[in-house]
């Protein structure tokens, strides 16, 4: 089973090939996606590593965790599982409309 790994902080030089090579020195790298902002198509910052070996993964994201790339120092660990749902804000905070123009009621 593959090990799913978050790689934050990285330079916005950085592009997948040099994170494949980074964590292809710890065992055999599956995939690795930077992710992109839609709209103007540069790099978010981060992304993700999936190692083939979960051990291999561990030592890679022990290795690599605040290590400096490209002038900064990396934020690795293990990625946490996608939660269903849609996605987004969400105001979960109940509650109508707050506002305070007079009265003494909120409603």
């Amino acid at each position: 089973m593959s090990f799913n790994i978050y790689v934050g902080n990285l330079s916005f030089n950085s592009n997948e090939d040099d994170l494949r090579n980074l964590f292809g020195q710890y065992g055999e790298v599956e995939t690795v996606k930077i992710i992109m902002d839609q709209f103007t198509g540069k790099s978010r910052g981060f992304g993700f590593v999936e190692m083939k070996d979960r051990e291999e993964g561990l030592v890679a994201v022990k290795e690599l965790d605040s290590r400096e790339v490209g002038g900064r120092a990396l934020k690795v660990n293990e990625a946490k599982p996608k939660t269903s749902g849609g996605g987004g804000r969400r105001d979960d905070r109940g509650g109508g409309r707050r506002d305070n123009r007079g009265g003494g009621s909120r409603w």
